[in-house]
C-alpha cells in the first residue's frame, strides 16, 4: 500500500536526508517527492510504498526526528509588515530582534513608496505562538507592526506552511471536517506538482481550487436554483431535466407509470436533489428507485448510494467497483486527473454505490475497434433505444441513447450544450480543464464520438439532451 506523508520542517541542510534513511531502514520504497520552495519553504511531501506495519514504524520514526507536524504542534509562518522611517539602518534593530528569537526568515519585501516611512515585510517561521506574542510586544517597542492577512491566491507567494492553511481555508469554506483537510492536503501538493512539471503555473491551479470550491458552497441549500424544464415526449411519456449550478444534469424520465432517472451529479447536493425528486415523483421514496449511469464520472454519480438499481455499462460498472474497493477508478489512472478527481470527490462528499445494486445493461470489455459501436437495446416504458458506447475518448465506458422512433437522443458527455448554458454553468464549466488540461481522456478521439453521434440520427427534428446545459433541438433534413 502507499502512504504519503506530509513533512514540516525548517529550511536546513539535510533535512530530507534524513527523512528518507529512516525511510529507506525501514525498507519502504519511496514513489513521489514533491517540494517547491517557490511555494512552501517548509512542506515536503513523501510517498512511499510499503506493508501497513512498516508505514506505522515510519510514522513512529518520521515523528521522533521533527518531520511529522501533529494537530498539537503550532508550526507556521506569520507575516507581519514593519513600518519603519525610511532612513538607513532603519531595519537593523528589526533584524537583530528576530535573531534573538532564533526565528527563520522566510519571506521579505520592501520598497520605498514616496513617503517617509515603508512597510517592510516578512515571514517568520515560528515554532510556538506565543513566542510572537512575545516577540511582537518587543517590536512594537521599535516601530509599529501589522499583522498581514495573506492572500494565498495572488501572484507572489510568502513562502509560508501554505498547504495546511490552504486546505484548512477550503474545509472551511465547504464546511467539511479534519478527515477533508487532511485529504486535500495531499490532492492540492498532487495537482501543483503535476502541473507544475508540465510548466504550468501553481499559482492559477490554487486559485482555480479555490474558486471551484466557493462555487460549490455558493449553491447550497436556499441558493441551490437548478434550471428544470419539462418535455413531453408522448401522452404516456415526459422527459423532466434538471440543471444543477456545479455538475451534471439528471433527467427524469416518465413513461406508463415507471420513472427512471439518468445520471445524479454531485453527492454535496444530495439534500437539495431529494426535495426536487419528491416534488416531481409524489412516491419517490416508496418505490423502487432506478437510474441509468452515462458513465462513471463523479460529477455524475455522486446520488447512486441513494438507488436500489443502478444500470450502466460493463466497464463503468467495473470503475464503480474498483472505486468501492478503495482502488483507483478511470480518472484517477490518468495523471493528468488523478489529482482533480480526488479534489473532487474530497469536496463533494462521493462514495460509489455497493456492487451488487450494479447491473450491466450494455458493452463489454473486450479491446474496442470502432469509435462507437452498438452495443445493444435498451427498453423503458414507451421508449426503444439503441445503446452505442464509445472508445473512451471522453471516459471508458460511455454509453449513447438514442431512440429513432421519438427521436430523441441521450449523450452523457461526448456532447454538451455549451452555447445555452446558465451563468452558473458556465462558471463550473471552466475549471476542470484548468486543472485536468482537458475533461476528455481523448479529445480528438471525443471529438469523432460527437461527431458520428450526429450522423446516427435520422431525418427529422431531433431532441438532444446532453449531460450539461439545456437540450439541443436539431434538424436533419432529408
Amino acid at each position: 500500500m502507499k502512504k504519503t506523508y506530509v513533512t514540516t520542517m525548517p529550511d536546513h541542510v539535510g533535512a530530507f536526508l534524513a527523512a528518507s534513511r529512516r525511510i529507506a531502514q525501514l525498507g519502504l520504497n519511496i514513489t513521489r517527492v514533491s517540494y517547491n520552495k517557490a511555494v512552501d519553504m517548509h512542506t515536503l511531501f513523501i510517498e512511499a510504498e510499503g506493508t501497513p506495519e512498516q508505514h506505522l514504524r515510519a510514522q513512529r520514526a518520521l515523528a521522533e526526528i521533527g518531520c511529522l507536524q501533529s494537530d498539537g504542534q503550532e508550526q507556521s509562518v506569520v507575516l507581519l509588515a514593519f513600518i519603519l522611517r525610511d532612513v538607513p539602518g532603519s531595519i537593523t534593530a528589526v533584524l537583530e530582534l528576530i535573531q534573538s528569537f532564533n526565528f527563520n526568515i522566510s519571506y521579505m519585501s520592501s520598497q520605498e513608496n514616496g513617503t517617509d516611512y515603508q512597510a517592510f515585510k516578512m515571514g517568520l517561521f515560528v515554532e510556538n505562538r506565543q513566542q510572537v506574542a512575545d516577540f511582537l510586544a518587543e517590536a512594537e517597542k521599535l516601530c509599529e507592526v501589522q499583522v498581514i492577512d495573506y492572500n494565498h491566491t495572488q501572484q507572489n507567494f510568502d513562502n509560508s506552511i501554505f498547504y495546511r492553511s490552504y486546505a484548512a481555508e477550503l474545509t472551511r469554506r465547504t464546511g467539511l471536517g479534519d478527515a477533508a483537510r487532511e485529504a486535500l492536503l495531499i490532492h492540492v501538493n498532487l495537482a501543483m506538482q503535476v502541473l507544475d512539471e508540465q510548466g504550468l503555473s501553481p499559482y492559477r491551479t490554487f486559485d482555480s481550487i479555490g474558486r471551484f470550491a466557493d462555487l460549490l458552497a455558493a449553491c447550497r441549500g436556499n441558493a441551490f436554483s437548478p434550471r428544470i424544464t419539462t418535455h413531453r415526449i408522448t401522452d404516456a411519456t415526459q422527459i423532466t431535466l434538471i440543471e444543477p449550478p456545479c455538475g451534471s444534469n439528471t433527467a427524469i424520465v416518465q413513461s406508463v407509470g415507471q420513472t427512471l432517472f439518468i445520471d445524479t451529479g454531485y453527492a454535496c447536493y444530495a439534500g437539495e436533489m431529494l426535495n426536487i425528486f419528491r416534488q416531481l415523483v409524489p412516491d419517490f421514496d416508496r418505490a423502487e428507485k432506478r437510474v441509468f449511469v452515462t458513465h462513471a464520472d463523479v460529477d455524475h454519480c455522486g446520488l447512486l448510494p441513494l438507488f436500489d438499481i443502478v444500470e450502466t455499462s460493463v466497464k463503468s460498472a467495473e470503475c464503480l467497483r474498483l472505486e468501492y474497493a478503495g482502488e483507483d477508478g478511470y480518472r484517477e489512472q490518468n495523471t493528468l486527473h488523478r489529482p482533480y478527481i480526488k479534489i473532487c470527490k474530497t469536496l463533494t462528499g462521493y462514495h460509489p454505490p455497493e456492487p451488487d445494486r450494479v447491473r450491466v445493461v450494455a458493452g463489454d470489455l473486450t479491446p474496442q475497434a470502432e469509435t462507437l459501436r452498438h452495443a445493444g437495446e435498451y427498453r423503458f416504458g414507451e421508449l426503444r433505444f439503441e445503446v452505442y458506447e464509445g472508445k473512451g475518448g471522453h471516459l471508458p465506458g460511455e454509453l449513447v441513447l438514442i431512440d429513432y422512433a421519438h427521436k430523441i437522443a441521450f449523450t452523457g458527455d461526448v456532447y454538451v450544450n455549451l452555447k445555452e448554458m446558465t451563468a452558473e454553468q458556465a462558471a463550473y464549466n471552466q475549471y476542470a480543464p484548468i486543472l485536468m488540461t482537458s475533461v476528455d481522456s481523448d479529445p480528438a478521439l471525443c471529438a469523432q464520438e460527437r461527431a458520428e453521434v450526429f450522423q446516427r440520427l435520422g431525418v427529422g427534428e431531433w431532441r438532444v439532451f446532453g449531460a450539461h446545459g439545456m437540450k439541443r433541438d436539431y434538424r436533419v433534413h432529408a
